[in-house]
């Protein structure tokens, strides 16, 4: 046995496609248009499903959102909370390339181990965090 690795638990390309689709049926029943990408724990897309009429430059909005929630194993839109006394690191994170800290991004975990990230964009904050959230649901993860 090896001292200078670790075995790694990533989310399938089929859960992966069942979170992106789940998430659209959502987004459908709200009457919004979005894209929705899920990576695996790295932020290493996975998965992406763009409906027709979301806006384009949602694509890269989306595929963030679950890069930043699987980075960091929270939801984005819990940034604001986490930075609001900190003026100077809202200021320098707000800057980074590929960090979002609005609604639409979600860690998913499956028994207590981070094995990606769903995020959403194309409605509100609100909408797209609630269709993430049914993308966790099709996989009985929450």
């Amino acid at each position: 046995m090896s001292t200078h690795s670790i075995t790694q638990r990533l989310i399938t390309a089929e859960a992966a496609s069942a979170a992106c689709r789940a998430a659209l049926a959502q987004a459908e029943a709200r009457g919004i248009r979005i894209n929705v990408a899920v990576t695996d724990a790295s932020g290493t897309l996975m998965a992406f499903l763009r409906m027709p009429g979301a806006f384009l430059h949602s694509i890269d909005i989306a595929i963030d959102k679950a890069c930043t929630a699987a980075s960091f194993g929270f939801p984005t839109s819990q940034w604001n909370a986490a930075v609001a006394d900190d003026e100077l690191l809202r200021i320098g994170l707000n800057q980074r390339p590929r960090l979002v800290m609005f609604g639409g991004g979600l860690p998913i975990v499956e028994a207590g181990i981070r094995i990606g990230g769903i995020g959403v964009s194309g409605g509100s904050a609100a909408e797209d965090e609630a269709c993430a959230h049914a993308g966790l649901a099709a996989l009985n993860l929450t």
